[in-house]
């Protein structure tokens, strides 16, 4: 397992410093988030340090992912949420401010509950070529 002594959420992984931790096995930890934007927000995290989505290997994301549904499953049974939102956020321009990959989990309760993510679609803005051609793009990059 790779850590990050600078690292706040390896300090976590670490207990070098305190946190209201949901879940943990081997490979994962989940912890209340301090900030707390909705009831029960929480933060799933590999123990193993990786930046972001961009340096996280497979092998670590599967065993993120493979926590997620049974973490977001406990919240929602617990606080009642009528909604989650999963989330993650890579480098700072889609608000990244803690480099260990991590995932919110966001309980909705409701419109005015705290949380708000603004989408503008699009739709008109590309041909089908110019979609078909970026879709072959980032497939050959896969």
């Amino acid at each position: 397992m790779h850590t990050d002594a600078n690292c706040i959420f390896c300090k976590i992984v670490n207990n070098d410093i305190p946190s209201y931790k949901v879940y943990e096995d081997d490979d994962v930890v989940a912890f209340l988030d301090i900030s707390q934007v909705t009831k029960g927000h929480t933060l799933v995290i590999p123990k193993h340090h990786a930046k972001n989505i961009y340096e996280l290997p497979s092998d670590v994301a599967s065993d993120v992912f493979k926590a997620v549904p049974g973490i977001a499953s406990a919240i929602q049974r617990e606080t009642g949420a009528i909604g989650m939102n999963v989330l993650s956020n890579a480098e700072q321009i889609a608000g990244q401010t803690v480099y260990h990959f991590h995932i919110h989990l966001l309980p909705r309760y409701g419109h005015e509950d705290g949380f708000d993510a603004k989408w503008e679609t699009h739709n008109d803005a590309y041909t089908p070529e110019e979609m078909s051609s970026l879709a072959a793009q980032i497939k050959q990059r896969v």
